[in-house]
């Protein structure tokens, strides 16, 4: 089982419990057909220290663009956000993987570029691996990395980095040429070498079909609870945004939430009744 219990209270002052074994990638590649992953995303130090005992893995994803920023997309972010964000989460966690997105344009060159960013993904961050998103035409590009020591997560179906040329964030795989040819993306990413891949927004039976077809792990989002784990990005499932994609369950409803708390605190400072005795500091006899 991957959750995890931890008697030592962190905090700003004391950030990280006693240190324990992280899992590793072939941890996590053994886990085809077994146990189901559990992954979500995060962005912050506080974030990945309140994740991590339930997690499996940690995904610094490019989606710290719309969550983080509030940008459109996620084309805009860059590699030293990625690399800013990914030592973050690593200092906020000791038994998840933590894997980050390689950004756009920083890997689709050539196999040469996509190994100089990802070395410093790795170098500067101490994350265990990193995701790229695309089909076979990728599929060089992560065996060129595997071979070289950088374990790869594949990324096929909607991938948002592509969204200008796919038209928009639609389901994929209705059709059957579009389903055929996310199979031979996820075949072929499986085959150079990726221990994981994560299909995102995809028909159901393709998600199963995917599972199925490759041997290492498929993380779905979007996709089918036969998959071999889960991703959401953690902030729409803890409900921070009202609207989100379809398939994301609410766990809770944190703006909402939030939005009380804020306006109990604004209530309290204008009436003066915060501070309270409580709140402030007595002269000294």
């Amino acid at each position: 089982m991957s959750h995890v219990t931890m008697d030592t209270a962190t905090s700003r002052a004391n950030p990280t419990p006693a240190p324990m074994k992280r899992l590793t990638v072939p941890a996590i590649r053994d886990r085809k057909g077994k146990d189901p992953i559990v992954m979500l995303t995060a962005y912050t130090t506080r974030m990945a220290q309140l994740l991590d005992p339930h997690c499996d893995v940690l995904l610094v994803g490019d989606s710290l663009a719309q969550v983080i920023y509030g940008l459109p997309s996620t084309l805009p972010v860059t590699l030293d956000m990625m690399i800013a964000h990914g030592a973050a989460v690593v200092r906020g966690s000791w038994h998840s993987l933590v894997i980050v997105d390689m950004p756009f344009g920083s890997y689709e060159a050539s196999p040469e570029q996509a190994f100089a960013s990802a070395s410093r993904v790795l170098a500067e961050t101490g994350a265990a691996g990193v995701k790229l998103e695309g089909g076979e035409t990728l599929a060089p590009t992560v065996e060129f990395l595997t071979k070289r020591g950088i374990p790869v997560v594949g990324h096929v179906g909607l991938t948002p980095q592509a969204v200008n040329a796919l038209g928009g964030y639609g389901a994929r795989g209705r059709s059957n040429a579009e389903h055929a040819q996310i199979i031979d993306d996820a075949r072929a990413i499986a085959a150079a070498g990726a221990f994981g891949i994560v299909v995102e927004g995809v028909v159901e039976t393709l998600a199963r079909e995917i599972t199925a077809a490759v041997s290492c792990p498929v993380i779905g989002i979007g996709a089918s609870a036969e998959c071999d784990g889960q991703v959401l990005v953690i902030d729409d499932m803890l409900g921070m945004f009202e609207r989100t994609a379809r398939f994301v369950k609410k766990y809770d409803d944190l703006a909402g939430r939030i939005s009380a708390a804020v306006e109990t605190y604004a209530a309290d400072v204008r009436s003066r009744s915060f501070p309270g005795p409580d709140q402030v500091y007595a002269p000294r006899d």
